[in-house]
């Protein structure tokens, strides 16, 4: 992206970073996250207007703490320490840091002391959010102190002349009052970055770079009836027209009318080329006495690489394959963090690129999730389809816990659209992140017409989120919890008793599997 007003973000591994990126592109200036040990040359490179060090689980006094190339100090560049943040720039500036007398953790009152250009327009007392164990004891020589809790004396400073400024607590989460207008602070007063990061200059960007790169040579595009992989292909659409295809892979694990939802809309609307594939049977028979979540999706990715590559192979001259990729997959996928636990397994598409000697296109691999609906608004899609809760790649797969039959399949999906009509007619579909039902692996006794019942049992999991990083689950109304229990025990033969999921991410994930 060939941007000139840019804010880098160097991780330290605080679970927080993404909020940080995403708090600076809400400001218009295109953000990126890089790890802290990235080579300086790679900074010189990015030309940032400025430099947000983010906070991290470190003491800077800890063996192998993550250390900043002290020639960052000497680029011209503001740079904003948060939390671990500044206890490094105190430390390497040379300052001192020390072992809080009390960890604080959760809100503080914060009270500004001096007039700074980080803290411009915003009243003299805050409700800010800290998690630190450490705290500045002696701030660097030619930085103030600027603001200060019960707990940390010195709890904000700043070098005017340099740009530095530093914070204890996290101006990115929600929970910190005035955070964002902090952070537009330090980007449009300290950086001096301009507001040009727009999905509209987004749009004719990546045309200009799809054509540049792609040519005249033909694509081809996988449908899974997600907003992601939707909104990828009309935007390569647009940029080259019929020479890309899309393949729709119906592996027979969607919501109930999705897949037809989508061809018609992308056909109808856009006038796409799109193949498509019920290849539902060949998934079920992959998916017979798999009950391990892991290899079911290891099952699933893998079965439709080989449905995706039969009907790729059927196409001429093809030299490149578009997918949405998203910026959280790239962050992931570099592992800034060092290696972590597999938590689930995605579509592997690199035997795929192997072997047919394919080149990769992703539009989106900039975007987070919210920036991606508001391009699909911008290229003129319907919000049926960009206002879609996220669905998991292996589908109702992950949503039955253990065997995968048709049987298992057509109760699930008949709860599940239960819960989405319900929660349309209540007007809570746009408000919540993800709203559905899971099958589980048990059954419970019951009482239907004075018999004994001895049938299923469906849980409903309903999550408020921003990204799907971290998610609380959603207060429902217990009218809408109940007419919703009720519907489904009356109407899927099979179901005859329902429960609630009350748990958040972390520690549970949203989906069960």
């Amino acid at each position: 992206m060939m941007l000139k007003e840019k804010i880098l973000v160097l991780d330290f591994g605080s679970q927080y970073t993404q909020l940080i990126a995403r708090r600076i592109r809400e400001c218009k200036v295109y953000s990126e996250i890089m790890p802290y040990n990235v080579p300086l040359k790679n900074i010189k490179e990015f030309e940032p207007k400025g430099i947000v060090l983010s906070g991290g689980p470190s003491s800077v006094y800890d063996k192998g703490a993550p250390l900043l190339d002290p020639e960052v100090f000497e680029l011209g560049v503001p740079v904003l320490g948060i939390c671990y943040g500044m206890q490094l720039m105190a430390h390497m500036l040379g300052g001192k840091v020390a072992k809080a007398r009390m960890r604080e953790y959760g809100r503080a009152g914060l009270a500004i002391d001096a007039e700074n250009s980080l803290f411009k327009g915003i009243k003299k007392s805050l409700t800010v959010w800290m998690s630190h164990g450490d705290r500045i004891e002696k701030s660097p020589k030619g930085f103030e102190m600027l603001a200060h809790t019960e707990n940390s004396p010195i709890a904000a400073i700043g070098d005017r002349k340099r740009g530095f400024y530093a914070l204890q607590f996290h101006p990115e989460v929600a929970h910190t009052e005035k955070g964002r207008e902090i952070i537009k602070n330090f980007v449009y007063k300290v950086s001096k970055a301009r507001p040009l990061w727009t999905m509209k200059s987004f749009v004719e960007t990546s045309k200009e770079e799809i054509r540049r790169r792609v040519g005249n040579r033909r694509v081809v595009c996988g449908i899974s009836g997600g907003v992601d992989s939707s909104v990828a292909a009309v935007l390569v659409h647009e940029a080259i027209g019929n020479n890309l295809t899309c393949i729709f892979v119906d592996n027979g694990l969607l919501r109930a009318g999705e897949a037809k939802k989508v061809e018609d809309t992308l056909k109808k609307s856009f006038k796409m080329r799109i193949r498509c594939v019920d290849a539902s049977e060949r998934f079920l028979r992959k998916l017979k006495g798999v009950t391990d979540p892991e290899k079911k999706r290891k099952v699933i990715g893998n079965e439709f690489i080989r449905v995706f590559e039969d009907e790729a192979g059927k196409l001429k001259d093809v030299a490149f394959l578009a997918q949405g990729t998203l910026y959280p997959d790239v962050i992931e996928s570099v592992s800034f963090k060092g290696p972590s636990a597999t938590i689930k397994s995605h579509h592997n598409v690199g035997c795929l690129l192997k072997r047919m000697r394919l080149k990769l296109v992703e539009p989106l691999r900039e975007l987070f999730k919210d920036e991606v609906r508001l391009l699909g608004r911008e290229l003129g899609m319907p919000d049926e389809i960009i206002n879609r809760q996220p669905f998991p790649g292996p589908g109702l797969a992950i949503r039955i816990i253990g065997e995968v039959t048709g049987e298992r399949l057509e109760i699930l999906r008949k709860a599940d659209s239960i819960v989405l009509e319900e929660v349309k007619r209540a007007g809570l579909y746009n408000e919540l992140w993800q709203a559905f039902a899971v099958l589980l692996p048990v059954k419970s006794v019951g009482v239907m017409g004075d018999e004994r019942t001895y049938e299923n049992v469906v849980a409903l999991r309903a999550v408020n989120s921003v990204d799907g990083m971290t998610a609380d689950w959603a207060r429902l109304p217990y009218d809408l919890l109940g007419k919703i229990s009720n519907r489904i025990i009356n109407e899927v033969r099979g179901v005859n008793r329902v429960v609630f999921d009350i748990s958040s991410k972390p520690p549970s994930t949203i989906e069960w599997e």
